[in-house]
Order: C-alpha cells, then sequence, then structure tokens
C-alpha cells in the first residue's frame, strides 16, 4: 500500500476522482475478510461486481435495504452504510463518503459507523478533506492520508443548451427540471439518459448503461449523481445553483457543488463544469470564490456531525423514545432530529393500540424495525406512518408474520406496467417498500420466495420506466446517427420488403426504386440528418441495386405512360428512367433518373445497357403488326409500298382521303396481301387493325408524345372504350395516333366507324331517305346529337319522314370532312422500315 501507513485505522481523504474506493476494494482483496458500506445500493451493486470478478460469486456477499445475496461462505461484503451488520467480525472495514454523516436525514448512520465499526486488522474511511478536523477531535488515533485528485478540474464559461460538449451530465434539482431538461436535448441532441434518485437500482444502471455505451452523448440528474457514480462524464453543467432541501429553497453550498462538479473527469482525463444557459437567464452563475475553492478543492471544514445515541433502551415505549431523543455530550455530535424514523415512531406512540401493544423488548424491537422501513414513495411521516402502523399491527398478533393473503394483494396491485413515467415511479417506490420487507428477518413465513416475487415485480416495473424514459428523452434514430458520424466503421443498414431503409434498427426514410425520400415524420432540423446518413450508407446499397436491376427479366420493366407525365421505365415499380427525344420516335433517348448520380459509373453503364435492351425488345413485340406490314414492302406494288410509308408515318392509322391515290392504284395482290398483314382499307381509314389494341396504343402514343414533344395530354383512352370525349388544346394527331375519329366534341373509334359505314352502305338505296337501326346508335354510345354529326360526317343528310327522324346519302365533301393531321414524309417513322428483316 503505496504512501499509506498499516495502521489500524485510517481515514483516506481527498477530492473526488481521487481513487479512493480502488484503494478500499484493494486493501479489502489484501485480507482474508472485509466489509465496505457505501451511500448508494447502486455503488454497493457496482463493487460487488469487481469483488466478485476477482474473489469468485461464492466468497462475495451483496447486502442492502432491498438486495440479499449472502453465499454460506462469503469472506467479503459489499452494503449499504445501513445495512451493514454488526455481527459479522471481518479483518477489514471501509466507510465510503464519510461526509455524508453531516446529512439531517442519514448522517446519523455514517456517524455510527465511523466511530463504533471496526476491523480486526484494519479500518478505513473514505471521505472529503471536510472531515479531517472532526477525525482529528473525535478519533484522535486515526492516521489521516490526503490523496490528489487525478486529473484537474476547471471552470468553463456558461453555454446554452444546444452548445453543451458531448459526454456532458446537466445537473437538475427537480423531477419536473430534469424532464424539461432531457425533452430539449432529445430535439436538439437526439437524446438523454435520466439518473434520479428515485428512479429505482435497476431503472438508474439501464439509464447509465445507455450513456457509457455511447447511445447518447448527454446526461440529465439530480444531484444523485454526486455520490460516486463512476460514469465518464467530461463536463459538468449546473441547470440551476438552488434546491429545496425539504425544509427551504437555498443556494448549493461550495462542497455540495464541488461534489456533483467532481463527476467530471475520470482517472488522467481533465474535466471542466460550469452553467447551462436557459434562455435569457444570466442569474444562475459560479462566484468566483465559488470557482476558486472548487478548482482548488479548498472547503470549509465540516463542524458537526449528526448523531443518534446507539445505546437505544427498549424496555418501554417511552424509554424507548427518550434514549433516540439523547442528545449527545460532544459539540460536534448533533442530535438527528429529521430522520423519518424517528419522527413515524414518535406519531405511532400516541396511538392507543400502539401503547397496548408495545410492551416488552421484543415488541419494542419490531416496532423500532417497523418505524425504519425506508419511505421509498416520499410520502411524508404523516402518511407513511399508516403504512408503518399497518405493518406493525400485523407484526404484533397472531404468529407475528405478515399475512400472505395481504401482502399478495398489495403486490399484485403494483404488477403493471401501463401508465406513464409519474405512474411506473410511484409503483416501483411502492414495490421496493415490499422488497423491503421481504429481507426482513423474522417477518414473512416464505421470506425467500417473497423477495424473489417482489423483486420480480420492481424489475418488470424498473424495465417498463427505462422503455418509457428512453421513448420519451431518447430520439434513438437522431443518437444513432449521430453516433454514425463518429464512428469510422459502417453501421447495420437494412432495407426491408416495403422499402424502408433502416441504419442499426431506426428507420430514416424510404427507397424506391433508387430514390431515397425521409422518412415523412421527421422534424425540419432532423431531415438534414436524415439525408446525410442516406449520403452516407446508400452508395453501397444503390450498387448492389444495380447488379440486381442489371440482372433482373424482361418482366421486371414497364413502360409507364399516363399522358401527364413523359413515358418513364419502371423496375418493380419504381421509377428509374424516361424516354427523352431520340433520333426518331422508334429510337428514343432513355435518361436515367437523377437518382442513379449516386451508383458508380460501371454499375451505370450496365443498368443503361439493360435498359436500351428490354426497350428494344419490349418495342418489337408491342408493335409486331407494324412491322408485319413493313416486311410486305419488297412484294407489293409501288402504290402499296407508298401507303406503307404513310401508314408507318402515322403509326398505324390515316384518313383513307389522305391516301386516296395509292388505295386507288392498288393491285388485287397488293390488297390479299394488305388484308393478310391485318391492314383495313375501311372507307374512312385506312388503319392496322391489331395496333388498335389497348397495349400497342399505349405504346404508340408514349413514343408518338415523345418524338412530338407533346406533353400534357389526356392519358390512353380506356379499354373497351369506343366513344370519348375531345379535350380542349390536344393536339389533333393524338386522336388520330390512339386510332379514333375526332367528330366534334367527340372521337370515335375508327374501326366502329369503318364497321358503322358499311352498314348503312348495305341498307341504303341510292339517295332514299331511310332511318339508322337504333343498334347502330348504342353501338358507338353516342348521344343522338352526337350521331347525327357523325352521319354528316360520313355524307348523310338529315331527314324528316313521317315524323321520325332519317337520313339520305349526299356524299362526302373533301372540304368539310373531318381532317386528321398528317405527319411529314420526312418523319422519322419512316425508320420503322430498319425493323425489316428482323
Amino acid at each position: 500500500m503505496s504512501g499509506l501507513s498499516v495502521a489500524n485505522l485510517t481515514a483516506v481523504l481527498g477530492p473526488t476522482n481521487t481513487g479512493k474506493t480502488h484503494l478500499a476494494v484493494e486493501r479489502m482483496c489484501g485480507h482474508q475478510s472485509g466489509m465496505i458500506g457505501f451511500p448508494l445500493r447502486l455503488l454497493a451493486r457496482e463493487v460487488y461486481d469487481r469483488v466478485v470478478a476477482i474473489k469468485g460469486a461464492a466468497q462475495v456477499a451483496l447486502i442492502t435495504g432491498e438486495e440479499k445475496i449472502l453465499p454460506a461462505t462469503a469472506r467479503y461484503f459489499l452494503c449499504t452504510a445501513e445495512s451493514m451488520p454488526a455481527d459479522r467480525e471481518v479483518a477489514f472495514v471501509a466507510l465510503d463518503e464519510g461526509q455524508v454523516g453531516a446529512d439531517p436525514e442519514r448522517g446519523h448512520v455514517f456517524t455510527d459507523r465511523m466511530l463504533h465499526r471496526r476491523g480486526y486488522a484494519e479500518t478505513m474511511i473514505l471521505g472529503s478533506e471536510t472531515l479531517r478536523p472532526l477525525l482529528r477531535r473525535l478519533l484522535p488515533e486515526c492516521e489521516i492520508v490526503t490523496r490528489p485528485r487525478f486529473s484537474t478540474l476547471s471552470y468553463a464559461p456558461p453555454k446554452k443548451l444546444s452548445r453543451l460538449p458531448k459526454r456532458t451530465a446537466i445537473v437538475a434539482f427537480t423531477a419536473a427540471e430534469v424532464y424539461a431538461l432531457a425533452e430539449m436535448l432529445r430535439r436538439h441532441k437526439g437524446g438523454a439518459a435520466v439518473v434520479m434518485g428515485s428512479l429505482s437500482p435497476r431503472t438508474r444502471n439501464a439509464q447509465v448503461a445507455m450513456y457509457q455505451s455511447g447511445e447518447v452523448d448527454y446526461l440529465v440528474a439530480t444531484d444523485a449523481i454526486g455520490m460516486g457514480l463512476n460514469m465518464d462524464i467530461a463536463h459538468v453543467a449546473f441547470a440551476s445553483l438552488h434546491k429545496f432541501d425539504g425544509r427551504r429553497h437555498r443556494r448549493l453550498t461550495v462542497p455540495e457543488m464541488a461534489q456533483i462538479a467532481g463527476r467530471a473527469g475520470r482517472h488522467q482525463r481533465d474535466g471542466t463544469f460550469g452553467v447551462v444557459q436557459m434562455g435569457h437567464d444570466s442569474a444562475q452563475t459560479f462566484e468566483p470564490e465559488e470557482i476558486e475553492a472548487i478548482e482548488a478543492h479548498r472547503f470549509a471544514p465540516l463542524t458537526q456531525l449528526t448523531w443518534r445515541n446507539p445505546r437505544i433502551e427498549f424496555n418501554t415505549l417511552p424509554r424507548l423514545i427518550a434514549s433516540l431523543d439523547e442528545i449527545s455530550p460532544l459539540r460536534e455530535l448533533v442530535r438527528a432530529d429529521d430522520a423519518i424514523d424517528f419522527a413515524v415512531l414518535k406519531k405511532l406512540s400516541g396511538e392507543p393500540w400502539v401503547m397496548e401493544r408495545a410492551h416488552g423488548p421484543g415488541r419494542l424491537k419490531r416496532l423500532w424495525a417497523a418505524c425504519q422501513l425506508p419511505d421509498y414513495r416520499k410520502t411524508g411521516a404523516e402518511q407513511h406512518a399508516r403504512l408503518v402502523g399497518r405493518v406493525f399491527r400485523h407484526l404484533s398478533e397472531g404468529d407475528g408474520t405478515l399475512p400472505p393473503a395481504w401482502l399478495a394483494s398489495e403486490v399484485a396491485s403494483l404488477d403493471n406496467v401501463a401508465g406513464d413515467i409519474a405512474t411506473l415511479s410511484g409503483r416501483i417506490a411502492a414495490a421496493r417498500t415490499w422488497t423491503y420487507v421481504a429481507h426482513r428477518p423474522g417477518w414473512l413465513t416464505d421470506a425467500a420466495e417473497w423477495a424473489e416475487r417482489t423483486r420480480a415485480v420492481e424489475d418488470r416495473l424498473s424495465d417498463a420506466l427505462h422503455q418509457r424514459l428512453t421513448q420519451r428523452f431518447v430520439d434513438r434514430r437522431t443518437a444513432v446517427l449521430l453516433q454514425g458520424l463518429k464512428l469510422k466503421g459502417e453501421q447495420r443498414v437494412a432495407v426491408a420488403d416495403d422499402g424502408a431503409l433502416a441504419v442499426e434498427g431506426e428507420v430514416i426514410g424510404h427507397l424506391d426504386g433508387f430514390r431515397f425520400t425521409p422518412d415523412p415524420s421527421a422534424r425540419a432540423g432532423e431531415r438534414k440528418l436524415l439525408l446525410a446518413a442516406a449520403e452516407r450508407h446508400l452508395p453501397r446499397e444503390l450498387s448492389r441495386r444495380a447488379v440486381r436491376l442489371a440482372d433482373s427479366p424482361d418482366a421486371a420493366f414497364t413502360l409507364a405512360f399516363d399522358g401527364g407525365m413523359p413515358p418513364r421505365i419502371l423496375w418493380n415499380g419504381a421509377k428509374i428512367a424516361k424516354l427523352r427525344a431520340g433520333r426518331d420516335a422508334l429510337h428514343p433517348r432513355i435518361d436515367l433518373d437523377r437518382a442513379l448520380e449516386a451508383v458508380p459509373t460501371p454499375e451505370r453503364a450496365r443498368v443503361v445497357g439493360r435498359l436500351a435492351a428490354w426497350f428494344e425488345v419490349a418495342r418489337d413485340a408491342h408493335l409486331a403488326a407494324l412491322t408485319r406490314v413493313v416486311r410486305l414492302t419488297p412484294t407489293v406494288s409501288p402504290a402499296a409500298r407508298g401507303l406503307i410509308v404513310r401508314l408507318v408515318e402515322t403509326m398505324g392509322v390515316i384518313q383513307r382521303e389522305a391516301v386516296a391515290a395509292q388505295v386507288e392504284a392498288l393491285t388485287r395482290a397488293d390488297r390479299k396481301l394488305l388484308l393478310a398483314a391485318g391492314v383495313r382499307l375501311g372507307v374512312v381509314h385506312i388503319y392496322v387493325a391489331d395496333l388498335l389494341r389497348p397495349e400497342p396504343t399505349r405504346w404508340r402514343l408514349a413514343l408518338w408524345s415523345v418524338a412530338a414533344l407533346a406533353d400534357d395530354l389526356p392519358p390512353p383512352p380506356l379499354a373497351g372504350r369506343v366513344t370519348i370525349d375531345v379535350a380542349p388544346n390536344v393536339p389533333p394527331a393524338f386522336y388520330g395516333v390512339a386510332g379514333f375519329w375526332a367528330v366534334g366534341a367527340q372521337a370515335v373509334r375508327v374501326d366502329m366507324v369503318d364497321r358503322l359505314a358499311r352498314a348503312m352502305h348495305g341498307v341504303r338505296e341510292g339517295r332514299t331517305p331511310f332511318v339508322p337501326d337504333a343498334n347502330w346508335v348504342a353501338s358507338v354510345g353516342m348521344s343522338h346529337d352526337g350521331f347525327a354529326r357523325l352521319m354528316r360526317a360520313l355524307g348523310y343528310r338529315p331527314r324528316l319522314v313521317d315524323g321520325s327522324a332519317a337520313f339520305a346519302w349526299g356524299g362526302i365533301k373533301p372540304d368539310r370532312a373531318p381532317k386528321v393531321s398528317t405527319v411529314s414524309p420526312s418523319n422519322p417513322f419512316a425508320a420503322l422500315a430498319e425493323m425489316k428483316g428482323r
């Protein structure tokens, strides 16, 4: 033990981060047996785990008010100060944070352990330098050793919450302040862990673990972190320098400030402390003398410790109270008149039924043990006395144990993980009460079973509370992404079947093909972070997708065209490219979507090649009827070849009048070959019948719109429609390419026009008026006025015969016949001839 005497009683004093606790653990492990008392159950558990790693579980015990791990062969005991067993003789005894002896509520316990608890080989008191004068007077035989702080603690100027450095602990003194700060950190920094004295140890452990692992970089806590919690904290920011101590609202003392600020810095790493600016509040600042004292670790010494008479008398109830009420003969020791156990005893002592039952040492010891039941719910002496009274009533009647049915009812009412943070915190506090009860010797007939049951309930509630705190105060997605920006390695990225893109399990947006869309629920400030994360993680995923696209079958691709947008190529339903005007309508240019710009060049080239190959195959398949017509060119007359060229120019539909000369010159053989290839020489139109089907029509309109640079078009006609309305401001050629004849406000499909014209030609007799068959009107789906316009366009004039509407043949007048826009012979559609011979 370097620099430390082997005297029986030693005090190791110094500020935080001096390694005092580590020294005590080393000294204890060097003895055959030992015991250390801590101010917090959480600290006892932390050191218990360390000693188990050194000595093995069979030799180490953990004893607290709510937890007892006591192997039969245990030689080393880690306890809370209140639970240090008095009947165990061990070689080494240590008490951590001895300055807690000045606390009005718990101080008398620490004072008693400092004055009376000894190891037969070595005893060690750990604490602040403020203890030195009192130890000199109360324990003159004690050797005092001072240990310097490992690292420097220095003041940092006030900072706004949004500018606090990472690994910062923000300290507040009410639950409301803690929650408000954590909520703000969630919005600005992705979240914070929460540590308060009211949380169960399991919940606190889970929150601390979340901070220690780096899942969040900020911790919001009450002054509970001041008592030796060892965490990786670089900066401590005080949200307030005032607190309510149970009696009044006051400014923190300098030692209190130093105890909290001292959590900053670990081992050889320096730490800083300061205040956090909230709004325009500039009053929360450290005074220069406070800063100097904290940085130099110089504080006013303690002048008194809290004390309680260790010689408690259990002869009568008045003598019990009187012995607890005794005043120490030493001015350095002041009576602990604020302890709730004593306050509860005084209240119950006035109850007649208590006075009746509290007789004899055995009953009085039970009454006093019941009064020491901790007020975990923080209800105050008045209400807590009611619970203690019920406990004592059961302990003082029957077999002297608590009724299992009553305890089961109380525990069952708490076993409910529903509710908000406040509700769960209240249930945990109540559950801790029954966990404490389960560990009292002689209070229960099956204490081990009840200890397990109450602990299980507390654990379930604690896990639920940790989940609620994390849900409310940690935006895990933001925390994960912020953490990712710090990491050099890659994070886990996954894409679900529905396109949800997740980084380390947190969805940041959706991937539709190659296009990333941030999660719409993200706040405005978070969208930049999501986009930055996507920019970092997407290239690898997009590269993999590009390879899959290049290897996809033809069935994975479709041409999307609805008139309102340029034709687009879809891959498994996602837009990946669009068609632009190329050298001709049958050879448009394929432009990849901008979302593929992040794909590496080699993979992009493979995508372009794959789309070009698919387009050629799909185009030839859907326009095969036109290809068949082109292949007739070498075998027909010049007139037929001219007709074929015009048909190709107009995408397979042309008004007969426009090619009348070529039609008249057709030979019988020409007509037979054209008919076999699917060309119909209609009364009004020449058309390729198979091209009027829905899918070829959609492809013809898509390619025509690209070549003609036409946009904002109507969607292709629905399958099965015979008549459609003519939309304003639409190029007339649209309806011709769609296979319709525009007549006034409506357009009729050209094959139906031909069928109707042939039917009327078969029934009319010269120019004699006739009444059209009603089925004709129904077949074209037009109103009577619309049908009349169509009849006039076909060369028939309305007549009135015996009061009925009739029509008579008048012949089609070229100057009045509806015109269909034709395409110039130089139109690139002529390039369809290139398909010949394929």
